[in-house]
C-alpha cells in the first residue's frame, strides 16, 4: 500500500522516529532549525532538500540518522545548538489553543505596512527563533510581544504599526476608512487590497450605492445619479452658466449620493464593523465626520493620478474587465475626468485629508496602510 500511495498521490512520507514518537519528515521546520544555527536561507534550502532527497523512499527514519546527516553536510559552520526538527508549536489563547502558522501571523504582519515578502521573511524568523528556544507552546499575548521585540529590532515604526493595529483590533470602535478620487485612480483595486491586509470583509463602492438609488428615484427626480459623474451635466438642468457646469453636475451627484453613503455608514458603526467606502461621489466636505467621531475611527484619504498618461492605461485594463466600461468612452470624456480629479484635490488640500498619488500600487498600498496605523495611533491617545 505504501509503494502505491507513493506512486499515485506524490512519494510517501517519510516518518521520524525519536523520542516523542514518530512524527513526518517536513522541509520548511528543517529549513528553519538550520537558519537558528546560523545557515543563511539559501544553504539551509539546499541541505533540507538534498536530506529530503536521500531519504526518499524510506518510510521510517530514526532522529539521530537525520542529525548525523546534518552534521556531515554542514559540519562547523553549525553553531552549538541542538537541532530541532519536528517539534509543532501551539498558541494557546485562554482556553482556545491552536497552532502557530507562519501565514496567518504574516498576513496579521502587513497591517504594519509591510510588504508581503517581507512579512513571510518576519513570520519565519519568528517560527525560528521559536524553535531555537525549544518552544512548543506559547501563549498568544508572549507571542505577539515577541513579534514586537522582532520588528522593533528592524525599525521601532514597524513595531508602532503593529502594536496600534493590535490594540484597535482589541477596541470596540470601528473604523471607516473613506477613499475619494476621480474615475480611473485606482481606488477600487487600492480599496480591495487593503481591505485584504487590514483583514476588513467590508468593502462597499459608491457606484453601487449609486445604483440602488437609482432603482429608488426616476431620472425625473434625481437626473444627476442616472449618468457618469463626468457627463452628468448632459442630464442635469438648470445649471448656473456662471460655474462650471461639469463641477457643478458632479457635485450635485455626490450630494445625492451622500444620502446612502451616510445611511451604509451609520449602519456599520451600528453593527461594529471597520468597512472601506471608496468612490468618486465621496466628496471632502460634503460628509459631516464629526458626527461618528465618538462612534467610529473615520480615515479620509484622497486618491489620485497626476500623469495623464495613466488614465489610459487603467482604463483600457478596465474596459478589458467589463464590456459594460468600453474604454473609449472615458478617454472620450477624460478632459472632464480630470476636471473633477483637480475639484477633488483642491477640496482634499482645503479641508486638510491627505493624497495618494497612486502611481506605484504597492506604494500607494503600504503608504495607506502607514497612513491608518499613524491615525490610529494619533486618535487613541488623545
Amino acid at each position: 500500500m505504501a509503494s502505491k500511495r507513493g506512486t499515485e498521490q506524490g512519494p510517501a512520507r517519510i516518518m521520524i522516529e525519536g523520542e516523542h514518537g514518530r512524527r513526518p519528515f517536513m522541509r520548511g521546520i528543517m529549513v528553519h532549525s538550520l537558519m537558528s544555527r546560523g545557515v543563511d536561507f539559501e544553504d539551509a534550502y539546499a541541505a533540507a532538500t538534498a536530506i529530503r532527497d536521500r531519504l526518499r523512499g524510506r518510510e521510517l527514519v530514526h532522529r539521530d540518522e537525520v542529525t548525523e546527516i546534518v552534521e556531515e553536510m554542514l559540519g562547523e559552520r553549525l553553531e552549538e545548538r541542538p537541532v530541532v526538527l519536528l517539534r509543532t508549536i501551539t498558541v494557546r489563547e485562554g482556553e482556545n489553543t491552536r497552532p502557530f502558522s507562519k501565514g496567518v501571523l504574516a498576513q496579521s504582519l502587513l497591517a504594519a505596512a509591510l510588504a508581503p515578502d517581507e512579512a513571510f521573511r518576519i513570520a519565519q524568523e519568528i517560527e525560528a527563533t521559536l524553535l531555537s528556544r525549544g518552544i512548543s507552546d506559547i501563549d498568544r499575548a508572549a507571542l505577539r510581544e515577541l513579534v514586537h521585540e522582532t520588528l522593533a529590532r528592524t525599525s521601532e515604526r514597524l513595531a508602532t504599526r503593529y502594536r496600534v493595529w493590535r490594540d484597535f483590533q482589541a477596541s470596540d470602535k470601528p473604523m471607516v476608512l473613506l477613499l475619494a478620487g476621480a474615475p480611473g485612480v485606482g481606488k477600487t483595486s487600492l480599496a480591495q487590497e487593503v481591505a485584504h491586509r487590514l483583514s476588513i470583509t467590508g468593502v462597499t463602492s459608491t457606484d453601487g450605492i449609486r445604483e440602488v438609488m437609482r432603482i429608488m428615484l426616476s431620472q425625473e427626480l434625481a437626473p444627476a445619479i442616472h449618468a457618469s459623474s463626468y457627463d452628468a451635466h448632459r442630464q442635469v438642468g438648470g445649471l448656473d452658466q456662471s460655474e462650471d457646469p461639469v463641477i457643478e453636475a458632479y457635485r450635485n451627484q455626490a450630494a445625492t449620493v451622500a444620502i446612502g453613503a451616510k445611511a451604509m455608514i451609520r449602519r456599520a458603526i451600528e453593527e461594529n464593523t471597520s468597512v472601506i467606502l471608496e468612490g468618486v461621489s465621496i466628496l471632502p466636505g460634503m460628509l459631516d465626520l464629526e458626527a461618528w467621531r465618538d462612534a467610529a475611527h473615520v480615515i479620509f484619504l484622497a486618491v489620485a493620478t497626476l500623469e495623464e498618461d495613466a488614465f489610459e492605461g487603467r482604463f483600457a485594463a478596465r474596459g478589458e474587465r467589463s464590456e459594460r466600461r468600453p474604454a473609449h468612452r472615458y478617454i472620450q470624456n477624460l478632459d472632464n475626468i480630470l476636471r473633477i480629479q483637480e475639484h477633488i484635490l483642491e477640496l482634499a488640500d482645503h479641508h486638510g485629508l491627505p493624497i495618494v498619488d497612486n502611481d506605484s500600487f504597492e506604494a500607494s498600498v503600504l503608504s495607506v496602510l502607514r497612513h491608518v496605523t499613524e491615525t490610529l495611533r494619533k486618535q487613541t491617545e488623545k
